[in-house]
């Protein structure tokens, strides 16, 4: 695959400095009209991505825009479920002709992600992407943005301030409701005293840490009563959470609440599932899955808090078009979470 083409390349075709060109893409001072102009043809001269950002009009008549989505955990339901919602939602963009261009990276590894992320370079003209918040992942970004390719946060913020946006849930009140319920649940049974286990995906996952922060904060004001036990990491997989669910039922017989903050929630589930007494033990999990759904009927799910895919799909779209045509960043944007219990589903 060709390199493409970054902000020297660009200066170099256009006669203009590196800072030129960087003002212009980036919106940091005002670049004269006929300097930004003489940039944009260099730009749709030699393939730029910015080229139809820099002219100001989107894209041209007929042309297709590329937007680039690169997911992670292609095995797990809810991100099948993701990229299900992607395919139909691309169809759907108003006024416009739309490609998808979706990968899944290898693994959750900063590594891996940031070499998914290099790797959509000169494949698409605007990018979104699940990814941790992680130096690696900050300098791929900045590379990225440095050729002209905004890159949307999805879910998890990561690379804040130099990342196009970000588009999921208020994480930080994600948790905090979280702990509510299991606050809840506990004087439901009349406990206020006991133990509480929660579960990240890993430390690297900004949405992760805020859940943890707002589960605590929670807690700690509401019900002291509760003591959270230290955050175990399942890396998002099954086997891991089963296996740690399963040796703090049987170390903690007083455990009243699992919160698991991302993926691997089907262990937890298990884990209950074969406990002697699993409605002493409240379990609140973050997406609606068939296994999920099974579990709230089943009475093993107290609550879900889910991420609205078929929105967040038709407003990512928008918010992607909209960098494409007007080159600015829109700082945050958090949609309502779809809350399910028992009884909802």
């Amino acid at each position: 695959m060709a390199r493409r083409p970054g902000m020297a390349a660009l200066a170099a075709a256009a006669g203009v400095s590196v800072a030129t060109v960087d003002r212009a893409l980036n919106g940091r001072e005002q670049v004269a009209a006929d300097t930004r102009t003489r940039i944009a043809e260099a730009a749709q001269r030699i393939g730029h991505p910015a080229a139809w950002r820099l002219h100001g009009s989107g894209p041209a008549p007929g042309r297709t825009l590329r937007f680039g989505v690169v997911l992670h955990k292609q095995g797990q339901d809810f991100y099948r479920a993701f990229a299900q919602e992607l395919e139909r939602a691309i169809a759907e963009i108003p006024g416009l002709r739309g490609e998808l261009v979706l990968e899944f990276s290898a693994s959750q590894a900063p590594s891996d992600m940031a070499a998914s992320l290099r790797a959509m370079a000169g494949r698409c003209d605007v990018l979104a992407a699940t990814a941790v918040n992680h130096p690696e992942i900050t300098a791929a970004v900045e590379e990225l943005r440095g050729t002209g390719l905004p890159v949307i946060a999805l879910l998890s913020d990561f690379a804040l301030g130099l990342r196009a946006g970000y588009l999921g849930l208020d994480n930080l009140k994600i948790g905090r409701s979280a702990g509510w319920i299991t606050a809840l649940s506990a004087r439901a049974t009349g406990a206020a005293q006991g133990k509480v286990m929660l579960v990240v995906g890993g430390h690297r996952w900004h949405g992760h840490e805020l859940r943890e922060a707002g589960f605590r904060s929670y807690l700690r004001e509401i019900a002291p009563g509760l003591e959270v036990l230290p955050t175990f990491v399942n890396l998002e997989t099954r086997q891991l959470t089963q296996d740690a669910v399963r040796v703090a039922l049987a170390r903690h017989p007083d455990l009243r609440g699992i919160y698991v903050a991302g993926g691997g929630m089907e262990g937890a589930i298990a884990a209950l599932r074969a406990h002697r007494d699993p409605s002493a033990v409240s379990l609140v999990v973050s997406a609606l899955t068939p296994e999920s759904r099974r579990g709230l009927a089943d009475g093993l799910v107290t609550m879900v808090t889910d991420t609205p895919l078929e929105r967040l799909c038709r407003q990512l779209f928008g918010q992607m078009a909209r960098l494409v045509q007007d080159n600015a960043d829109f700082g945050e944007i958090f949609l309502l979470p779809e809350i399910h219990i028992g009884e909802s589903v």
